[in-house]
């Protein structure tokens, strides 16, 4: 029972984002079959260091009606329950409905980039990112034929990669994958003391950047904090400079 609940719990998680009626809140949270029981549990057992953080009520049914996903996915749950989640002492940050310690909400950060208004179908959505500048986006339509997939927006070359995970996959591979093999060569000596310091709305911005050759020696590039919205536009324009904008 608890296997077919997992996977109903991921095929319902590719789906539900994409409603285009707003529903209301009584309607999004759902008390019988709720996600967060699940997501607790995956969290408990990771390998990974797993930061829960604390979450404002109104907040929380703000966004969660924003979003339009039901607490019934683990999606809706992290945003209902969750101010964000911070993985591997914060070098990945997944978003909730916002918190002092990543005071952006899954909603209003993808609002002008994958969406204009609430309610809209969004070719894709912003969904977590790392200190890098790195981007994970969980595919509407906009990125491929491959609906309710993650993609990531990698700094080291600025395309968007499909990593053939849905979004309950995603979240188990950020509780539970070696990290230091995903991110290879750009985890520098120390990044968790640097990483300690650095806000979850800010991310490291290199120079070289890291899609130039002389970039890939994360050793011999400087690196200063910069606004998350900052990175993420100059990744976007970079793309655009260079050819590689659909």
């Amino acid at each position: 029972m608890k296997i077919l609940t997992a996977i109903s719990l991921i095929f319902f998680s590719s789906t539900t984002f994409a409603q285009t009626k707003m529903r209301l809140l009584n309607e999004l949270v759902n008390k019988t079959e709720p996600s967060w029981n699940f997501v607790k549990q995956w969290i408990d057992s990771a390998k990974n260091k797993v930061e829960i953080l604390s979450v404002d009520t109104a907040k929380a049914n703000a966004a969660l009606y924003k979003t339009q996903v039901t607490t019934r996915s683990p999606m809706g749950a992290i945003v209902y329950m969750t101010g964000g989640l911070l993985v591997d002492s914060g070098w990945i940050r997944i978003l909730g409905s916002g918190n002092p310690k990543l005071n952006r909400t899954l909603p209003d950060w993808n609002k002008g980039k994958s969406f204009q208004k609430f309610g809209e179908n969004p070719s894709f959505l912003l969904i977590a990112d790392d200190v890098i500048g790195g981007f994970f986006l969980l595919n509407g339509g906009g990125l491929g034929d491959d609906l309710g997939k993650i993609y990531y927006f990698s700094p080291d070359n600025l395309e968007y990669e499909p990593l053939g995970l849905s979004y309950t996959e995603f979240l188990i591979f950020c509780f539970n994958t070696n990290l230091d093999d995903f991110y290879g060569d750009y985890r520098w000596t120390n990044w968790k003391d640097d990483v300690a310091k650095l806000g979850g709305d800010n991310v490291y911005n290199f120079f070289p950047t890291l899609w130039t050759n002389e970039g890939k020696d994360i050793s011999k590039v400087s690196k200063q904090a910069v606004p998350i919205e900052e990175q993420y536009n100059l990744n976007i324009e970079f793309r655009k400079q260079l050819g590689l904008a659909k």
